[in-house]
């Protein structure tokens, strides 16, 4: 709560009540990261931007789009390799599908559609099956 009172009293004394447009500007707000920034530039301006959750960022790794230890350094390679008029897409179509389907724990590779294009798939769960 105290965070967002700062935020709110930021965004009135230096913004005249307007959230700023740009994952840069965002940034410079305490308490707002790379995520937050994206999903505000993504969600409230449709912009392009790639918010990185945890299930963005594990489900891209299991597929072996990228090699990545955290969700900001998956957001800057995914930048390089997904088309950006995608980018706004990413978050909600991965976010569902993880959810249902490529789980933290005990993904339904039975259920996926593109079990032939995974690394996980292939290399864990057909050897542990």
């Amino acid at each position: 709560a105290k965070r967002i009172k700062e935020i709110c009293k930021k965004l009135i004394e230096e913004y005249n009540g307007k959230v700023p447009d740009t994952i840069e500007e965002l940034l410079r707000f305490k308490g707002v990261g790379r995520k937050t920034a994206n999903i505000t530039v993504v969600y409230g301006y449709n912009k392009p931007g790639m918010p990185v959750d945890t299930h963005c960022f594990r489900i891209p790794n299991r597929l072996g789009w990228v090699k990545t230890k955290n969700p900001e350094e998956t957001e800057f390679k995914l930048r390089e390799i997904i088309p950006k008029k995608y980018w706004r897409y990413f978050n909600d179509t991965f976010v569902a599908f993880g959810q249902n389907i490529c789980r933290p724990v005990k993904p339904h590779c039975w259920e996926c559609p593109v079990t032939k294009y995974c690394n996980y798939y292939k290399n864990v769960y057909l050897k542990n099956k």
